[in-house]
């Protein structure tokens, strides 16, 4: 677990303590409520030989007592146990290279060359503005700091994209559309691994509600068969939604928080499968192809990159990070994560398979990624497609979702 950059070795202390003490609570209860099943026998005779019952019973009286104060002992054995469990992280693949930090991550691949403009190119937030698209002022006047609204051209052009890649996705590489709540409950994120280590990046809903906005549509596209058991011969299953996503992002400092890089709610086309235990790593390697076919058609240069033991995430025991170039900033950014939690997220959420021609049912493995990002990819169209003249041409590709516009002049 050190190889994740966390020390575990308390965690792991502690749990090996709550297993000591829940053996040796069990074969002491069992053995208790054995000898209460001999004594009700023993009393039973008793009675129909006509004899005194008294002490029997009052030695039952005390062994039920010391069953009921065991038991509850056990219970609250079992809770910290439980509790202790869902913040133990996942283990990374044995392909995943080893690291600290993002700087240990391993480039994969490349695809495309990143333009040379014949001028300075603008960042999004100054493009975005200018051409009456993007209004960071009046996001925050409706809501609070990193909202923003999308006018006009800017608006239908995030519609576009996100029909695109629906478009392409279900069309194309085979998944099945999705719209899902926008909310979900507290067993769903728990499902994911979502909670309750991140509880600080979720917004909750007030009042009597077990309910968060979504931070992911990975959380209701996995949950859809929490506490199922699959057919084998059914998988794998894919689906793909679009949803808005709300965190609050607890953890940022202030990283990243001009333009719409890092917002507190944004859109996302979510790819997520159930696979078996076999065919899950080929499964991560469409899947992570499925979602490079969208940069590939909007002709934007990316990189995709491996992320080392350091950096993978909570859940994942692979991911591929795919970063897309934008000039505005002279550097690649994340666009997608595609990451494969193999039975993690499976057992926190009871999701099962039975294999053909097997009675037993096994942990189904569950993978995960955008197909984009919608905010992220627009920012890469801004910035990538923008002409000395303050315009931004739309991508061959997107134009017959955009009703045919070929270019967002100024106003």
């Amino acid at each position: 677990m050190t190889a994740r950059g966390a020390d575990l070795s308390a965690a792991l202390d502690a749990l090996a303590a709550l297993d000591a003490d829940r053996r040796r609570l069990l074969p002491e209860i069992e053995g208790l409520q054995r000898e209460q099943n001999e004594s009700a026998a023993a009393v039973a005779r008793a009675k129909k030989e006509g004899r005194d019952t008294a002490a029997l019973q009052e030695d039952s009286r005390h062994r039920a007592a010391r069953i009921k104060e065991l038991s509850q002992q056990l219970e609250a054995v079992e809770q910290q146990r439980r509790d202790a469990l869902l913040v133990i992280p996942n283990l990374p693949h044995a392909t995943v290279p080893a690291g600290a930090s993002a700087d240990d991550n391993v480039e994969v691949r490349r695809h495309g060359t990143p333009r040379e403009f014949a001028f300075t190119p603008q960042a999004h937030w100054d493009l975005g503005p200018a051409l009456g698209i993007i209004d960071f002022e009046r996001g925050v006047k409706l809501a609070a700091a990193r909202f923003t609204v999308l006018m006009g051209a800017g608006a239908q052009l995030a519609r576009a994209l996100i029909n695109f890649m629906l478009h392409v996705h279900t069309t194309e590489h085979g998944y099945t559309e999705v719209e899902p709540p926008f909310m979900v409950n507290a067993a769903s994120l728990t499902g994911t691994g979502n909670l309750p280590k991140f509880e600080a990046d979720l917004f909750k809903i007030a009042g009597d509600w077990d309910l968060y906005l979504s931070p992911t549509a990975e959380v209701p596209l996995t949950n859809l068969h929490r506490g199922e058991i699959l057919d084998g011969a059914r998988l794998p299953i894919r689906y793909t939604a679009y949803t808005p996503c709300f965190r609050s992002e607890a953890g940022s400092y202030g990283a990243d928080v001009r333009g719409l890089i890092r917002q507190h709610q944004f859109d996302k086309v979510e790819l997520m499968i159930v696979s078996t235990a076999e065919d899950s790593y080929a499964e991560h390697e469409r899947l992570t192809g499925n979602a490079e076919e969208i940069l590939r058609r909007l002709e934007l240069p990316y990189r995709t990159i491996v992320l080392c033991t350091g950096d993978v995430g909570f859940a994942a025991a692979k991911t591929y990070d795919i970063e897309v170039w934008l000039p505005g900033q002279q550097a690649y950014r994340e666009i997608s994560s595609c990451s494969n939690t193999e039975a993690f997220q499976a057992r926190r959420a009871n999701i099962k398979y039975r294999p053909e021609g097997k009675k037993k049912a096994e942990f189904a493995h569950t993978l995960n990624g955008s197909g984009l990002a919608v905010g992220r990819t627009l920012i890469a169209i801004l910035e990538n497609y923008q002409q000395e003249d303050g315009s931004v041409v739309i991508p061959e590709a997107l134009r017959p979702f955009m009703n045919g516009m070929a270019r967002i002049e100024r106003p």
